[in-house]
């Protein structure tokens, strides 16, 4: 029996140790929303600039940031973000959504995105984080 328990307490923590390493790192993705910064915003005192700002992105439709000038391409583009298709647009963001206004050369490595976007969920729509 303690062998048994001994066996399973091990497994647990093998299992989690390898789920932790794939977890996603805000703080990584602050540091790569350097490269957003630009243009975009997040926080309670976030606004509009160059791009809209991003408080709760996740869940929200494509072209509804209020006072943002969007393109015809965006507003159309009947997208409702999730983490999926934000990981494809930012990718490429003018293949996902041709016509679009971002120039942005886009975010090639998956881990890196993952990280991003962890970083952009934590901030609601008012953008307090959650």
């Amino acid at each position: 029996m303690t062998t048994r328990l001994i066996f399973a307490t091990l497994s647990f923590i093998a299992m989690a140790s390898v789920s932790s390493a794939h977890a996603q790192d805000v703080a990584a993705g602050e540091k790569s929303f350097a490269k957003c910064r630009a243009c975009h915003q997040v926080g309670e005192t976030a606004k509009n600039g160059v791009g809209p700002e991003l408080n709760g992105l996740i869940g929200r439709h494509s072209g509804s940031v209020a006072g943002y000038n969007y393109s015809d391409a965006n507003k159309k583009s009947g997208i409702t973000w999730d983490e999926a298709t934000f990981a494809e647009y930012i990718k490429d963001p003018k293949a996902k959504i041709p016509g679009t206004k971002m120039a942005f050369a886009g975010i090639k490595k998956d881990e890196e995105i993952k990280d991003l976007t962890a970083f952009l969920k934590q901030f609601g729509a008012d953008g307090k984080k959650k």
